[in-house]
């Protein structure tokens, strides 16, 4: 790699421009007086993509590359970002009406209910749309428009460390919450580790949340009404918070994230966490002598067995040099064999696609009962196109509950009044 490009890479984002070969030109005078015809200029797509792991932009940089090299008629400006920013990033682009033509992100409906969005059916050719998984493919389908497509999955488990199991002498994962309280508190008991790690940041609460609502029976919506303050998410929350005051957790809830916490799991210091399927990938290659598997996510004592899972998609705005055609050829050749399969086997995500999804599933057995997993998986309200405002309140309840000595109860009747209000003001916005 040329110096360049390792300036660029320690960017908090990378820019790539392969310039094209200009044509050669004959040196007589006779030759430089004859008329060329006008060459059409390059096709440029903006492409701002999430930093899933150290490996992300590397390999999305040599993909880029290896794209614009088989088309030189297209230039791809690849940005970077970690999670932690990207939002920052697009939404700035946004307010300068200079958004990227290409985002992978996490949420979509309130750029398509402001109109910012390209219908990826206007963009993408049949074969690609008939690669999905359809169940996914309708996560990302709003108001009969399919504004985005699938791009990565997960589903969670719980994954714990079996050297700390062994020595609190616990023979299998808890399965509910019972279980649970009991199995950290025999980690804690060793004095070397604590129990169970606990995502309230800005990072994931939203999925700890999501955890513990299903896992009471709840949820965050039903029938297109939010259900945020239902008895069953209080008493979710409420459980959450007892293990976090009786130190079966580890210590900082709302200051370390989920990837942090792994890391602390990897090095023998946390008995247990949820996490995506991505943690076999990422963990081992810092902690290649973890012993680690992964059980369900624990819910109530009688309450049926949840899956939960994630799905990323990709969306295109409308820019003021939109080409269509180009964005098709790209993403043909993303989703293309074995470019894709490099990006989910790089980080360890669940294929979108089902032609992958059997391969891959053929030859790890893991992957196979995920994805099966993942067809009756619950996911997050996407289709709300006020889920991005309630999920960025919901950020900040993790400190109002354990730490401002704001029940349960009273955090999430005031989540729910918001999401309320939200939602009928996006329907009155939308209806003038």
């Amino acid at each position: 790699m040329n110096s360049r490009l390792l300036n660029l890479a320690k960017t908090s984002f990378s820019i790539l421009l392969i310039p094209l070969l200009l044509l050669s030109c004959s040196s007589s005078e006779q030759a430089k007086q004859t008329l060329q015809p006008k060459e059409e200029p390059p096709a440029i797509i903006n492409f701002m993509a999430s930093e899933y792991s150290s490996q992300t932009r590397p390999m999305l940089e040599n993909l880029v590359q290896d794209f614009m090299l088989k088309n030189p008629d297209i230039v791809i400006n690849l940005q970077v970002a970690n999670w932690d920013i990207l939002d920052i990033m697009y939404t700035t682009l946004i307010s300068k009406h200079q958004p990227p033509d290409l985002l992978n992100t996490n949420v979509y409906t309130h750029f398509a209910n402001d109109g910012l969005l390209n219908d990826i059916d206007e963009i993408i050719s049949p074969e690609l749309k008939e690669k999905f998984y359809p169940d996914l493919l309708k996560l990302d389908n709003w108001k009969g428009k399919q504004y985005g497509i699938p791009y990565v999955s997960s589903v969670r488990k719980l994954y714990y460390n079996k050297e700390l199991f062994r020595k609190a002498g616990i023979t299998a994962p808890p399965k509910t919450w019972s279980e649970l309280k009991n199995a950290a508190r025999k980690i804690k008991d060793t004095g070397v580790a604590r129990g169970f790690g606990v995502d309230l940041t800005d990072n994931e609460i939203q999925a700890y949340l999501s955890y513990f609502f299903l896992g009471a029976g709840g949820g965050w919506i039903k029938d297109g009404k939010w259900t945020i303050n239902s008895p069953e998410n209080v008493e979710g929350l409420t459980y959450l918070k007892n293990l976090c005051v009786e130190g079966l957790t580890d210590s900082d809830p709302t200051v370390t994230t989920r990837d942090e916490k792994q890391r602390v799991l990897g090095d023998g210091k946390l008995g247990m966490m949820i996490s995506g399927n991505y943690f076999t990938k990422v963990v081992p290659r810092e902690f290649p002598n973890l012993e680690f598997d992964k059980g369900p996510i624990p819910i109530k004592d009688g309450v049926r067995p949840i899956n939960f899972g994630v799905q990323d998609m990709l969306v295109s705005f409308k820019t003021d040099h939109t080409n269509k055609q180009a964005l098709s050829r790209f993403l043909d050749y993303l989703y293309s064999s074995p470019v894709y399969e490099q990006i989910i086997q790089q980080e360890g995500f669940l294929p979108v696609t089902r032609l992958t999804g059997e391969r891959l599933g053929s030859a790890d057995e893991d992957m196979k009962s995920d994805l099966a997993a993942l067809r009756t998986a619950s996911f997050y309200p996407i289709q709300q196109p006020e889920w991005q405002v309630v999920m960025d309140t919901a950020r900040k309840m993790g400190d109002a509950v354990l730490h401002d000595h704001v029940s349960p109860k009273q955090a999430l009747d005031e989540l729910q009044k918001f999401a309320e209000e939200e939602q009928q003001r996006l329907l009155g916005h939308h209806q003038h």
